[in-house]
Formats: structure tokens, C-alpha cells, sequence
């Protein structure tokens, strides 16, 4: 029992310390558990395998997030994606309901690198002015944004499915597989949510301004591509007499990461090696590049190692065992095998209490070896956590991208979760059904 009430003060502490933003994910997850071990009576030399031991189950994550990070970043200084953004802009031709639609597939696309901040810096100033034009609810566009990315967020390469591989000691890409269809269901259930709010926004809009003429529709379309295409003039990273060669090679190195052929980690060094030389020719530049990009990839590699570190000294000492027995003997019976459908229909409201570092590195270990003494796969544990919280992302204040795009749209917190929230854990909700009905999730 001791060691029961260590570890669960440790989790405890560590959530607490994660919620209030008191210290940086890697100083909770380094020295708390340090401290827990040696009051728990382990040796400083024990603590150090316990390390070891934790490091080398998340180390291919690690490399995996720096690669893919500057492989990514590198892609979007090229401009691989901005003329599909702006014929999608073009596309929508003004009409409210298409500019929703378009809304959800530009987002997704800006997502591709599984970096919310970036897709924010894409999206947010190349429609904002269109919805302004066409006075549509910036809420609306913040929704569309957060969601579609939130949905693409499930990429190997994001945060949410490389801590989960982490926790669970699997390889990341082998976790992917099955949510790819999860992803798809759930872009598909975001344009038919985009066309109801866009049908409701075009209603509003008529009552409270009278009909937007075609004219100014095509007006506020033309201003906004025109304004894209100065800055991308004026950009001096953009290769746009490479963008054939760039999209081989993304669609090559993501076909590579499907098919599983090479870690995931090797994959995107190798596609790094070639985008470098292939667009930056010069070796300044090409340092540049990564430098630029290095903080974002650096950041969520030590936060990697440092679950390592604390995972690996709460399961080599035993307490996360112990919890599980423990809290198995108190739990109803009726309850138990829906243990990790309950967490996962309350993901979205965990979104607004824990961060996303809180809620995988210590919910998700404590509730899959809980659902583990009651026969649950750990796996089906944790595509339920994992579906049921992550269409949330952008909802939660715990969310530092979420707050950069409050600032570039000008908008508050409390009336996007206001407006947000409700759609959301609905797409939440209905996604994690979907995961039961087609087996990714099982009962």
C-alpha cells in the first residue's frame, strides 16, 4: 500500500504542477519521480536503471519527433502548401457555406505537420479577412480550424499518439494505422457539422445584414488571394519551380511511414537530408532551416525523454502496479469493463482540466493498467483515451497553440469554449462510437 500512496501523490503532484503552470513539463516529470523513488526506499543506483530503462522505450519517438518536425517545417518554408490553401480560398467563391467546408479542408492540410501553432500562423491570417468580408463569426473559423487540426492531430508525428507510444512501449506509426480511418470518418463528420453551422451563419448573416451580394463575395475573395500572393512574392524561402519535386518527396517519405518499411524516425532523416539540399542549396541556409525549427522539435523531444525518465521509475519500482491492484478491489464490477469508454467519454472535459502532458503521461497509465486487471487491451484502452480527448485540443486553455490563435484572431478564451465546446465533444462522442462499431476500440 505504501508504495500505492507514492506513486498516486507523485501522479497527483505532477498533474497539479502541470494544471497551475508552475514549472515546465520536464522539471515535473524529472524530479518528482526522483524524489518519490528514494522516499520510496530505492537507491540512487536503482533509480538509474530505472532511468535506462525508461529512456530506451521512448527513445525512437524522440528521434522521431525531431526529424519530422524540421522535415515538416522545412516543406512549409518551401510553399509545398500554399497554392492548394489559396485555390481552396478561390474555390470557395464567397459562398458562406463553401468558405465553412473549405474552412475544415485547409486546416486540415495546414496540419499535415502535426504543429498547432504553424497551422494557426497559415490559417487564421489567410481567412480571417475573408470571414470579415463576408461577416462571418470568427468563432466559427476558429471552431473549423481547432477541429480539423484537432482530428489530424492524430499523425504519428504529433504530440498526442507519440506520448501514448511512449506510455505504452509500441511503435508509433503501428498505433496509427487503424485511427487512419478514425481521422477520415471524423474529417467527413466536420464538413457535414461546417455545412450546418454555415447554413446557420448564412442565416444570421441575412437577418442581421441583408444578403451578401456576388459582387462583394468575389471582391472579398480577390483582395484576400491577393494579399496572399504579395507575401508569398515578397517570401524569399518559397520554391515554387520545386513544388513537383517537394510533394514526390513528402508523398514518399509519408508512403514510407505508412507501409512501415523503416522506422519512422529514419524515414523523415532521410527526407530532411534530401528537402535540405534539394531547396537551400546554400549550407547557411540550410542551417537556417534548421535552426529555425530546431526550438519546436528540441522541446518535444526532452519532454519525450523526460516521460521516459518517469514512466520508467514509475513501472520498474512498481508503483504504477500497485495503484492498479489497489483501485481494482474499490471499483463497481458493472463499471469495470467500460472503464476506458467512460474516460473516454468524458476526454473533451479532461481537455479543460489537464494538459494534454497530464492526461497521457499520468492518466492514461494509471487507467490502462486499472482496465488491464480487468481485461481490457491496453491498446483499445488507449485509442478510446486517445479519441475521446484529442478532438478537444484546441478547445482547452491548456493549449499554448490555442492561445497564439485567440491573439492572431483577436478573439477570448471563454467564448470560444462557450462557442466550441458543445460541437466539439459531440464530434467526440460520435467518433468514439464510430471506434466501437468498426472494432478500433473494443468492449
Amino acid at each position: 500500500m505504501s508504495l500505492s500512496i507514492i506513486g498516486f501523490l507523485t501522479i497527483l503532484i505532477i498533474v497539479l504542477l502541470l494544471i497551475t503552470n508552475k514549472v515546465t513539463p520536464i522539471v515535473a516529470m524529472v524530479l518528482v519521480p526522483l524524489i518519490a523513488a528514494v522516499l520510496a526506499g530505492f537507491g540512487f543506483a536503482e533509480i538509474g536503471d530505472f532511468f535506462s530503462e525508461g529512456i530506451l522505450t521512448v527513445m525512437n519517438v524522440a528521434i522521431m519527433f525531431i526529424f519530422a518536425i524540421l522535415f515538416f517545417g522545412v516543406m512549409q518554408d518551401a510553399g509545398l502548401f500554399d497554392p492548394l490553401i489559396r485555390t481552396l480560398i478561390k474555390w470557395t467563391k464567397g459562398n458562406v457555406i463553401t468558405v465553412s467546408v473549405g474552412t475544415v479542408i485547409i486546416a486540415a492540410i495546414a496540419h499535415l505537420d502535426g504543429a498547432g501553432a504553424s497551422t494557426f500562423l497559415i490559417t487564421i491570417p489567410a481567412l480571417l479577412p475573408l470571414y470579415n468580408h463576408l461577416k462571418m463569426n470568427p468563432y466559427l473559423l476558429l471552431l473549423l480550424i481547432g477541429g480539423s487540426a484537432s482530428i489530424m492531430n492524430m499523425v504519428p508525428w504529433a504530440g498526442p499518439l507519440g506520448r501514448t507510444a511512449s506510455v505504452l512501449n509500441v511503435d508509433v506509426t503501428e498505433l496509427w494505422r487503424p485511427l487512419i480511418l478514425i481521422q477520415v470518418i471524423g474529417i467527413a463528420l466536420l464538413v457535414i457539422l461546417a455545412v450546418f453551422l454555415g447554413i446557420r451563419e448564412q442565416r444570421r448573416i441575412s437577418k442581421k445584414y441583408g444578403l451578401v451580394s456576388a459582387e462583394e463575395a468575389a471582391a472579398a475573395v480577390d483582395k484576400v488571394n491577393g494579399d496572399s500572393d504579395q507575401l508569398k512574392v515578397e517570401g524569399s524561402l518559397a520554391r515554387p519551380k520545386l513544388i513537383w519535386v517537394n510533394a514526390i518527396l513528402f508523398l514518399s517519405v509519408i508512403g514510407v511511414l505508412v507501409w512501415g518499411i523503416i522506422p519512422a524516425g529514419f524515414a523523415f532523416m532521410i527526407g530532411l537530408s534530401i528537402a535540405l539540399p534539394l531547396n537551400y542549396p546554400d549550407v547557411k541556409q540550410q542551417s537556417d532551416r534548421i535552426k529555425e525549427h530546431a526550438p519546436s522539435a528540441l522541446t518535444m523531444a526532452t519532454i519525450i525523454l523526460a516521460a521516459g525518465s518517469f514512466l520508467g521509475i514509475l513501472t520498474e519500482t512498481g508503483m504504477l502496479n500497485s495503484i492498479a491492484a489497489n483501485l481494482v478491489t474499490i471499483i463497481p464490477a458493472f463499471i469495470a469493463p467500460y472503464l476506458h469508454l467512460i474516460i473516454g467519454f468524458f476526454g473533451v472535459p479532461f481537455d479543460l482540466l489537464l494538459s494534454t502532458d497530464a492526461y497521457y503521461f499520468a492518466l492514461l497509465p494509471v487507467v490502462d493498467q486499472m482496465a488491464v486487471g480487468f481485461g481490457i487491451d491496453s491498446l483499445s484502452t488507449a485509442y478510446a483515451m486517445i479519441i475521446g480527448n484529442i478532438v478537444g485540443t484546441f478547445v482547452s486553455p491548456f493549449s499554448p497553440a490555442l492561445w497564439l490563435a485567440l491573439g492572431l484572431a483577436g478573439l477570448e478564451m471563454g467564448k470560444h469554449i462557450r462557442y466550441s465546446l458543445f460541437w466539439m465533444w459531440g464530434i467526440s462522442i460520435a467518433l468514439l462510437i464510430v471506434a466501437v462499431l468498426v472494432g478500433v476500440v473494443s468492449i
